[in-house]
């Protein structure tokens, strides 16, 4: 693998994100700066086709081949560096700080941290991560005291975080509302309609009974609004608190006790609703790390023997690389591991996304949070607690999420505005009024503390975040891993997509296809005897197995793998006098007769072509297969054909993206009439060959200029040139790759080609709810603004109908979280 061209892929994807902060103006999020212009668009390229069956053989020994490639694979894992995900870099020569704020829910909170540490000297910037309610500020500070002291003074209660704790492994706040907050809203509640109905039936809103019912009311309820809103006032932000205070105070100025203490118990019940919904937001990202099991179970050699020992119960935090582990039924896998011993089916959905379970034996890799549905693997962990795939996924969740959406930095810009602008017009209204229209001044002032209810734009803020967060958690529960709003977002305006052939349509393995006896003709051009009977097409076969058992090149292997399975109970040949023929083939003595494996060159060298047999080989190579020809000194025998096997989802991938109006276009090494052979298979009309990693980068680079907007879906590696210069790139087979996990826009966790349209289906989804929740928050907005103006709408109905529309918009955006329940459903099995 070319890690430097990785590390350019990173330099490619950061500048992308970059450009795309810019874009929104929100300098915050701006990525490192990088030299584009240095990093040279070529890169290692995958060979795809197979036309020379003449790669080298090593006949002086076996080999175990399960093994080799086992032993391979783990050595390669723990060799391969730690990629670092796409984020905004430290400033230089900052020192990092982190702390867990749990009174920190919304934007209303961060306008308010930001108001008053950002003017701090030594402060360089800050980081929010609302839904995981952490903080992290840099700064060149030698002590951090006055930063702790600032949001003590914000009633904010920081808790410190080490460097390396992780937002989703700190301990949960207790669920549900505490039993004193129960009790304080049920007596505020109870007095508040107490106030409300004697003021009813008396026609007094100032007499004794009343004033006590209101001020129980506000006592029990009103005090942290009126505290909040105290600390907004000091430190000159205009937040919900403040606007609540507000109305508070004039509703009590105007006598409208029973409004006053309606208003304050709706508003701290909506509080405690919209917490709630928030916490099962919350829930979406952290159940993905309480997949995994808190301890394994671990051998311990006794006395320095591996031989012997026993099996113990380890905390997972403590179980090294190279740890030996076993998982039994109804276990999930604690960790990272590759199978040495057993076999067991796991389920997998919690990683991959698979429907159905997948049968695991000696070699295959188990991820942390798998469930062991049926059997009992022995297996040797390959990462740390904190390196699992599960983890990664989980921390990048994380990062994903607290990155804010095109929309969400739209919502938070015009939040900024709308809200002064909205408390300027109740002051006027309130002021001027009463002079340029005449009437009471206590019903203007109503008025404006109408307006002031209004100016909250709480249902408008905290409807994006909700639904951004539940459609990465949805994404990531079928096994997509989405990098961020932006990603999300851009989903829903692909209009064509690129596939790469080889491991994304087919599996990236050759497989015995076609076994057929070379044309009779070609026989008796050859001058075979009429007397020497035909070689059966299985005998044939079992020749050609031998001249190919030991060699590694993909097609001999599929060769011999081919017969395997064809005749399980045959054995091969012994081959005497072995040799390699470069760049055309085997040959060998088999029983004393000369027998020669190769591609077409061969035949052609041996003087042993026909027009029968150039027309059967053309055949098979128009279909995109490679075609084998098993000769004697006279004649060619039989023709095998050897072909990469399209995957099973491959054709209903390509039928789902075009019924969303998107166009598929696949893109390959291969040569030209392959690639033509798997499109016409799939249903695809634009298929290209021959591409190197550079034309594959061109080819995405046209089809964003006729199409618009244009994504890439490859394995990460050699298609890495296009997946950084596509809108959206999407890597497939990510569970098993760090690269690919770490790089990718979209990460595709198995090989799944069907999730791509999937992907787009939930990009849909979610910018559906993200325009129905601010057209209802504003819609609602607007029609109380008019009521207000009219003297129709009072104050608890205004501050009714802003606590509903916060939590419509929430409960809406939480339903992106179920948007692939029927897909589920769909796919289990009858």
């Amino acid at each position: 693998m070319n890690h430097g061209f990785l590390s350019r892929l990173g330099v490619a994807q950061r500048l992308r994100a970059r450009d795309e902060q810019r874009t929104a103006g929100d300098a915050s999020g701006a990525c490192c700066e990088a030299d584009r212009a240095g990093a040279p668009a070529g890169g290692c390229r995958h060979q795809h086709g197979h036309e020379d069956h003449g790669h080298d053989h090593d006949r002086g020994h076996s080999h175990d081949r399960s093994h080799a490639e086992s032993c391979c694979h783990s050595a390669a894992e723990e060799r391969a560096p730690q990629y670092v995900r796409c984020q905004a870099p430290a400033p230089e020569s900052a020192r990092r700080a982190r702390w867990r704020i749990d009174n920190m829910d919304c934007p209303t909170e961060e306008r308010l941290i930001r108001n008053r540490l950002e003017p701090m000297p030594g402060v360089v910037r800050l980081d929010f991560d609302l839904l995981a309610r952490e903080l992290t500020v840099h700064h060149r500070l030698d002590d951090t005291q006055p930063i702790v002291d600032a949001l003590l003074a914000l009633d904010m209660s920081p808790c410190a975080l080490d460097a390396t704790a992780a937002a989703q492994g700190t301990p949960p706040a207790s669920p549900g509302i505490a039993l004193r907050q129960k009790l304080l809203l049920a007596v505020s509640g109870i007095a508040a309609a107490g106030a409300e109905v004697l003021a009813w039936s008396t026609g007094h809103e100032t007499r004794l009974p009343v004033l006590a019912c209101a001020v129980i009311s506000l006592l029990c309820a009103g005090l942290p609004t009126l505290r909040k809103g105290w600390i907004a006032l000091r430190n000159f932000t205009i937040n919900i608190y403040f606007l609540m205070s507000l109305a508070l105070m004039g509703a009590v100025a105007i006598g409208k006790w029973p409004e006053a203490a309606m208003v304050v118990f709706l508003f701290a019940l909506a509080e405690e609703i919209e917490a709630l919904s928030l916490g099962r937001a919350r829930h979406a990202i952290r159940s993905l790390t309480a997949l995994a099991p808190e301890t394994a179970e671990v051998w311990q050699a006794g006395d320095g023997v591996a031989a012997t020992g026993e099996w113990c119960e380890c905390a997972v935090s403590a179980v090294v690389i190279g740890s030996r582990i076993r998982v039994r039924t109804g276990q999930r896998v604690p960790l990272d591991a590759r199978v040495t011993a057993g076999r067991a089916a796991l389920d997998q959905a919690p990683i991959t996304g698979e429907s159905l379970p997948v049968d695991k034996e000696t070699g295959a890799a188990l991820y942390a949070g798998s469930i062991v549905v049926d059997g009992v693997v022995e297996a040797l962990v390959t990462a740390a607690a904190q390196d699992s795939t599960l983890a990664r996924i989980a921390a990048a969740v994380q990062q994903a999420q607290a990155q804010r959406a095109p929309t969400q930095r739209f919502v938070d810009q015009f939040a900024r505005y709308y809200t002064p602008a909205v408390v300027a017009l109740a002051v006027i209204i309130a002021l001027a009024g009463p002079l340029a229209f005449g009437g009471v001044w206590s019903a203007w002032l109503y008025k404006a503390l109408v307006l002031l209810v209004i100016a909250c734009p709480c249902a408008l803020v905290v409807s994006t975040p909700v639904t951004v967060v539940s459609g990465l958690a949805a994404a990531a529960s079928h096994g997509m891993l989405v990098k961020g709003g932006v990603w999300l977002e851009r989903g829903r305006l692909l209009k064509v997509v690129a596939l790469d052939k080889t491991g994304t349509l087919t599996r990236g393995e050759p497989l015995l296809t076609d076994v057929l006896a070379a044309p009779m003709r070609a026989l008796a051009t050859a001058g075979a005897p009429a007397e020497t009977p035909p070689l059966s097409v299985d005998e044939a076969l079992r020749i050609a197995a031998s001249l190919d058992d030991a060699s590694t090149h993909p097609v001999a292997r599929a060769l011999v793998e081919g017969w395997r399975a064809r005749q399980p109970d045959a054995r091969l040949f012994p081959v005497d006098q072995f040799a390699v023929l470069g760049g055309r083939g085997v040959q060998g003595r088999v029983d004393g007769a000369l027998w020669r494996l190769g591609n077409h060159r061969l035949v052609e060298e041996l003087g042993l072509c026909s027009p029968e047999l150039e027309a059967q080989l053309a055949g098979l190579e128009l279909a995109g297969k490679t075609a084998i020809v098993l000769c004697t000194p006279e004649s060619a025998v039989t023709v095998f054909a050897v072909a990469d096997a399209l995957r099973e989802e491959s054709a209903p991938a390509v039928r789902a993206l075009r019924s969303l109006g998107v166009t598929p276009v696949m893109l390959t090494g291969d040569n030209v009439s392959t690639a033509r052979a798997i499109a016409d298979q799939l249903g695809i009309d634009d298929a290209r060959g021959n591409l190197l990693p550079q034309d594959k980068q061109d080819a995405i680079a046209a089809l964003s200029e006729q199409y618009g907007m244009a994504a890439m879906v490859g394995d990460g590696v050699n298609d890495a040139p296009a997946l950084a210069r596509a809108d959206i790139g999407f890597a497939m087979g990510a569970a098993g790759t760090a690269t690919a996990l770490e790089t990718a826009d979209v990460a595709i966790m198995d090989d799944d080609p069907r999730k791509i349209a999937a992907f787009i289906g939930l990009s849909r989804k979610t910018a559906a709810v993200l325009m129905q929740n601010i057209a209802f928050a504003l819609g609602i907005k607007a029609v109380f603004l008019v009521l207000a103006l009219a003297g129709e709408a009072t104050l608890w109905m205004a501050v009714f109908a802003d606590v509903r529309a916060s939590l419509l918009v929430v409960a809406n955006g939480l339903r992106v979280r179920r948007h692939f329940g029927a897909v589920r459903q769909a796919m289990k099995p009858a």
